[in-house]
């Protein structure tokens, strides 16, 4: 079986990214290494799951925090979600019961590398989003 997404598939992946590529567009400065830091994960991510050019999908899981973050209108938002279903038919629509994020500010050593000083925020993103999750189970 081939691992390679289908011709279709890339193209549908596409069109919700051009959507949300546009969306960021009109946002101000400083929108992706938020989005990065609310995703827990690298500005390279966000390079990726924003740029129509790459087949990488979009993680459902992130939908509604990209939502919050990117402040969709409406509009932008319908188109997305049903591009998003073209796309990923089999997935299940995101979350309606998200709470969002909000934020809070983590001071971490300098580890004298921007690589170093990255890659640990997105562990310590990642380390949130599963705690929050993990909770979020129990209750």
């Amino acid at each position: 079986m081939d691992d390679q997404p289908s011709p279709q598939s890339e193209e549908a992946v596409a069109r919700y990214k051009e959507v949300l590529q546009r969306v960021i567009d009109n946002r101000p400065s400083g929108t992706r290494q938020r989005l990065a830091g609310a995703l827990g994960k690298n500005r390279s991510f966000v390079s990726q799951i924003t740029n129509p050019g790459y087949a990488t999908p979009i993680p459902a899981r992130h939908i509604e925090t990209i939502f919050d973050i990117c402040h969709f209108s409406p509009d932008d938002r319908h188109a997305f979600l049903e591009a998003y279903g073209a796309a990923h038919p089999r997935r299940p629509p995101p979350a309606k019961g998200h709470r969002g994020v909000r934020p809070h500010t983590v001071y971490l050593p300098d580890l004298g590398s921007e690589d170093k000083n990255d890659e640990l925020a997105r562990m310590v993103g990642d380390y949130v989003q599963r705690l929050a999750r993990m909770l979020d189970q129990k209750t």
